[in-house]
């Protein structure tokens, strides 16, 4: 009996220890206004010498489902070089924002399969992408992912828009709106696209 009531007892406390803390204010994020002060950012702390690579979106609802574009977290990819006595240590730095935080994770190292975005070359804004992607006639991924990135790859093409993940995803070209269920970069080549590029 001892041990039931000091089972009881243990359950109950765990209920009353994991009640959740009052929510802070929430954030609405905005793609254009936090890739804009992100540059800044790496403007002030490295002037020009970074490249900007990608800028990678968390939805709050799946594609395939109800979704109104809400974004939960945007994570932008820069690289940068500094010159040592012999060469040069690569960097790349991670800068993320969720509705509750800020974070800047740096890692050694190279960024590759991408080309490095121009913000001036870019036309849609992500709200723009999104309701061309909900307009058009195609079956939506069941994935909350984007990334805007101008890939790599045998034909040049624009930076796009990549709603999906690795097994189906749709591009909304950032320059023209036009929207393709395959890769421009790779379009009519028959060879697919590098494996191992999605995260």
């Amino acid at each position: 009996m001892k041990k039931f009531l000091f089972v009881l007892f243990a359950v109950c406390f765990l209920f009353t220890a994991c009640k959740e803390k009052p929510a802070t204010p929430v954030v609405e994020l905005n793609v254009e206004e936090t890739v804009c002060l992100d540059l800044q950012r790496m403007s002030l702390n490295y002037e020009e010498d970074y490249r900007w690579f990608e800028c990678c979106m968390v939805l709050q609802n799946f594609l395939d489902e109800e979704n109104d574009g809400i974004i939960t977290n945007i994570t932008n990819i820069f690289q940068v070089v500094n010159d040592t006595l012999g060469g040069a240590d690569v960097h790349v730095i991670f800068m993320t924002h969720d509705r509750y935080k800020d974070c800047i994770d740096v890692k050694d190292g190279f960024w590759l399969g991408d080309l490095v975005l121009n913000p001036e070359e870019i036309q849609l804004s992500f709200n723009e992408a999104f309701e061309k992607l909900m307009e058009s006639n195609y079956p939506k991924p069941h994935s909350q992912q984007c990334v805007l990135r101008k890939e790599l790859g045998p034909v040049e093409a624009n930076p796009q828009y990549i709603f999906g993940n690795v097994h189906e995803h749709l591009y909304v070209d950032a320059v023209t709106g036009e929207v393709n269920n395959e890769s421009p970069a790779y379009c009519g080549l028959n060879i697919g696209t590098p494996l191992g590029e999605w995260p």
